[in-house]
């Protein structure tokens, strides 16, 4: 371990939770964007965005400058909890089910909105589930493709030329559906 990277995973090891709270929001709305994306329903991205910070704050003392940025650290975490929601026994609403709830707004667009959404969660649900992980690290969480890389032990040209194929694939699925 280096000289420099042993302040750092001290600091985060040591971290006040005022200091983790400033971490916390600075990457709260990534790792929410990552789980909308990947499940497609706000109240779940919810619970596994505060699931992923409370093992975060708890294995704070675990993160190693040294092998991986922050950021990486936590998106691996944050994928660890998505595999976790899958193979537990779902309990939760439908999305369907959801979508039914009282909206704010012109009843049209708000309809509109619900459409289109359903239509893009029953799209990335066509996608294998690295193709969807892929997307959600890339679209919902804002990460580059090397960061992803990191995450996932592709390449970064490899990332590159699978999103480009998925997103690809989506447009034109949404342009037969739309069109």
């Amino acid at each position: 371990m280096t000289t420099q990277s042993t302040p750092w995973r001290k600091a985060l090891a040591e971290a006040s939770a005022a200091e983790f709270e400033n971490l916390y929001r600075e990457q709260m709305p990534r790792i929410y964007n990552f789980f909308r994306y990947r499940f497609g329903n706000n109240a779940l991205a919810e619970d596994l965005t505060a699931t992923t910070f409370e093992k975060a704050w708890r294995k704070r003392h675990q993160y190693r400058h040294d092998l991986s940025a922050f950021t990486t650290w936590l998106f691996t975490i944050a994928q660890r909890v998505a595999i976790d929601h899958y193979r537990r026994p779902q309990r939760e609403v439908a999305l369907d089910d959801a979508l039914d709830l009282a909206a704010p707004g012109n009843p049209e667009e708000t309809l509109q909105k619900q459409n289109d959404i359903q239509q893009l969660n029953a799209l990335l649900a066509q996608l294998s589930d690295r193709e969807r992980a892929l997307v959600a690290l890339k679209n919902g969480a804002g990460l580059t493709n090397r960061a992803i890389a990191e995450l996932s032990g592709l390449s970064e040209s490899n990332v590159a030329v699978i999103l480009h194929r998925t997103l690809k694939t989506l447009r034109k699925a949404w342009e037969r559906s739309h069109g």
